[in-house]
């Protein structure tokens, strides 16, 4: 049984991206075109759709495109990239870790901020606001 080659317009409406994005997916290689049609629409294999499937979940867990064709390109030679992903998620979570440690000190400034000495008793002309413009001990 063949399988039915889907146009591009057609892969945008079924995965809910535009086709702006599906044309840049296969220009970067994330998406193999299977031909064009005689109008020079892109023609997409129907593993398109599993194709854009692990596209849009690795994106939601932080990888890169270069990272998610990297894997693809595994997969492409006929290799599973388990142990490659396994790396990039402990990539992510190293960073998830630093991301939160960062917002963790921001949100102890911004509570320094709204705890702290909010007004000056003689603003001067290159007063904006107090609260913003003072420093915190050790900033």
């Amino acid at each position: 049984m063949q399988e039915t080659a889907q146009r591009i317009g057609t892969v945008a409406k079924q995965s809910g991206l535009p086709i702006k994005t599906i044309r840049y997916y296969a220009e970067l290689g994330l998406l193999k075109v299977s031909g064009r049609t005689e109008g020079g629409y892109r023609l997409f294999s129907n593993d398109v759709f599993v194709r854009l499937s692990f596209i849009k979940r690795a994106q939601h867990l932080g990888l890169t495109l270069a990272d998610i064709k990297e894997l693809l390109d595994i997969y492409d030679r006929g290799e599973l990239p388990c142990d490659r992903v396994k790396e990039k998620l402990v990539q992510q979570i190293t960073a998830v870790e630093q991301q939160i440690q960062q917002l963790q000190n921001l949100k102890q400034e911004l509570q320094g901020l709204l705890h702290g000495r909010s007004t000056i008793t003689q603003p001067s002309e290159h007063t904006i606001c107090p609260i913003l413009q003072q420093r915190l001990p050790g900033a």
